[in-house]
């Protein structure tokens, strides 16, 4: 059984980190070959979406985990970064499924993300196989950056219906993501819900300019009192 991992939303400014852990056989192998995954981010949507579920017939297991903005913040506030918070979700993953062979797709080109997760794996007789850009090259990664993918974006519609305002793609390259953090730090000097990853630099400045404009807009109110 050869596992593939891989994550998504690593860089987004709201929204949940997700990571999907997607077994398959040999043959399994051969079919997601045979159906032409790709890494995710060379898919349209509507093409992931038509891809999902014809991948998850053929593997034998698929877990998604959703690691919530507010968790990632917790854990970095506390020294554990974003490296260390994938790799310890991914070995959560091994663990449960046990395969005979695993592919990650590696944020570093260096073996200190092997290494760390390798060091929480439990059963040692486990091949791993840490790659940076893994997905582009085993169609086991492919397919589970796809489900990965699939995942987040449903998770954000939901948030979209939830708050009736569109919030983009979520990440700092997004105008409409940036204009959702604006509005929302505007309305409520500088204030953001849990879905929106507060330790994140981007957040931070937006942040900061909306506090002084409230502290400034109250001052002015204590003047002309």
């Amino acid at each position: 059984m050869i596992l593939g991992l891989d994550e998504t939303g690593r860089g987004a400014v709201l929204g949940p980190l997700v990571i999907c852990g997607l077994a398959v056989d040999e043959k399994g192998q051969k079919k997601l070959k045979k159906l032409g995954v790709k890494d995710s981010k060379l898919l349209s949507p509507k093409k992931r979406e038509e891809l999902a579920p014809k991948i998850e017939k053929i593997a034998i297991h698929t877990v998604v985990m959703h690691i919530s903005s507010c968790k990632i913040d917790a854990n970095r506030r506390r020294g554990v970064n974003l490296n260390q918070i994938e790799a310890l979700t991914m070995a959560e993953i091994i663990n449960m499924v046990n395969p005979d062979k695993v592919i990650v797709d590696s944020p570093t080109i260096s073996d200190k993300f092997k290494n760390y997760l390798w060091s929480k794996i439990e059963n040692k007789k486990i091949k791993l196989i840490a790659e940076n850009y893994a997905d582009k090259n085993y169609p086991v990664v492919s397919a589970a950056s796809i489900i990965a993918k699939v995942s987040r974006d449903e998770k954000i519609r939901e948030l979209e219906k939830k708050i009736g305002e569109p919030l983009g793609v979520g990440y700092p390259h997004d105008s409409r993501t940036i204009e959702f953090l604006e509005k929302t730090a505007r309305e409520n000097n500088g204030k953001f819900p849990r879905y929106v990853r507060q330790t994140w630099d981007t957040v931070i400045q937006i942040k900061k300019k909306h506090e002084q404009k409230g502290i400034l807009g109250f001052l002015k109110k204590i003047v002309k009192t």
